[in-house]
């Protein structure tokens, strides 16, 4: 295998495929990039044996090939270099011998046959979504997911089609985010996937062009294809709770809230919060809304702000990290809150299909 490649290039795909790798794999092959070289140019690939990330390059290919090389020492090196092209050669040893500018150098790789096969599945399912509306879905939900192992389904994010509706869900059985999106193009058979945070994530992170996100769902693997990058991850099996079923179906109070400055001073009265005394009280008055917090072990404090109430007065807790989280990242001015009493699930809603459920917290005696 032979072949010439831009430098900033290389290091933008390299980069792309990267991030998935451990620092210390168990598996040597599972630290390597796989580098295939043919006539339209390179294709890079990684794996964790859950993940694949696969991207290609732009490159003067002298001869076709295909081979493994340690991921994070290649990428440090290609960083390093100052001149615009890089030859690399590589032998049927698999020793990579790189040239760029007056620098020389090998690394050692190790035989491509060796390295995991691509999953093959049948798609049962695709749709087409913006690039920027799959990021801010999952930006809107990603936080409520689960980092308990113990309940596997949890970990990853519901993704529901329904009527050529996507709704994706995320629980870590406290509070729920859900989201709803018509896709531009949906063609298959309804039905559900459970797609690892870590996969939605390193989705997330490779978007970076202007066409839209493809997503293919099979049995038990999913393929998500952009720009300049195609992943396929393994599915979390199992049941995901029925998240419309704790969905309040009615509600007593419907009140419309300022998101920035209620978010300013949730953050504000937490600082007087200890773990042992990790809730705040909302307190609703007409024009009113207080928001208090105390703590013996640092004092105690409220603030307020003015809202558009006129109800009888009451109060409810929650963990405030819990009520700030959705709004960090609706990017909307005001949300809805939708409240019954203090002992059952609150809603919040904003603009663009959102929806929370949250639990509130029974005071301590």
């Amino acid at each position: 295998m032979k072949f010439t490649v831009n430098r900033e290039k290389f290091q933008k795909a390299l980069q792309r495929v990267g991030s998935i790798i451990g620092a210390r794999s168990m598996l040597p092959l599972l630290g390597n990039v796989l580098i295939e070289a043919n006539e339209g140019g390179l294709t890079l690939s990684t794996t964790d044996l859950d993940i694949r990330i696969t991207t290609g390059v732009e490159a003067e290919v002298a001869e076709a090939g295909r081979s493994t090389v340690p991921a994070r020492r290649l990428t440090s090196l290609v960083a390093s270099f100052s001149a615009d092209q890089i030859e690399i050669s590589v032998d049927d040893k698999d020793h990579f011998r790189i040239s760029c500018g007056t620098g020389r150098f090998t690394l050692l790789g190790l035989p491509a046959a060796d390295f995991p096969e691509p999953a093959q599945f049948d798609g049962i399912r695709e749709l087409k979504l913006k690039e920027s509306e799959f990021k801010r879905m999952i930006t809107a939900i990603g936080y409520a997911v689960s980092a308990d192992d113990s309940r596997k389904v949890l970990t990853g994010v519901l993704m529901n089609c329904h009527d050529s509706i996507l709704t994706m869900v995320a629980t870590d059985g406290k509070r729920m985010a859900m989201q709803e999106r018509a896709p531009e193009t949906f063609t298959g058979e309804d039905g559900d996937a459970i797609v690892p945070l870590k996969a939605v994530n390193e989705t997330k992170r490779l978007l970076e062009g202007s066409e839209p996100v493809s997503i293919v769902f099979g049995e038990r693997q999913c393929q998500f294809k952009g720009t300049n990058f195609e992943l396929t991850t393994k599915l979390i099996e199992g049941n995901y709770p029925n998240f419309r079923q704790v969905i309040p179906t009615a509600c007593k109070r419907e009140i419309e809230i300022p998101v920035e400055p209620f978010l300013k001073k949730i953050e504000t009265v937490s600082l007087l919060l200890s773990e042992s005394s990790s809730y705040i009280i909302l307190n609703f008055e007409p024009g009113k809304l207080s928001i208090q917090g105390s703590s013996s072990e640092f004092g105690e404090g409220s603030d307020s702000i003015d809202i558009a109430f006129d109800g009888e007065p009451f109060e409810v807790s929650f963990n405030p990290a819990y009520l700030a989280d959705p709004m960090r990242v609706t990017g909307c001015e005001n949300i809805k809150l939708k409240v019954n009493d203090p002992l059952t699930p609150v809603t919040m809603e904003a603009d663009e299909g959102f929806l929370y459920v949250i639990m509130p917290i029974r005071k301590k005696a």
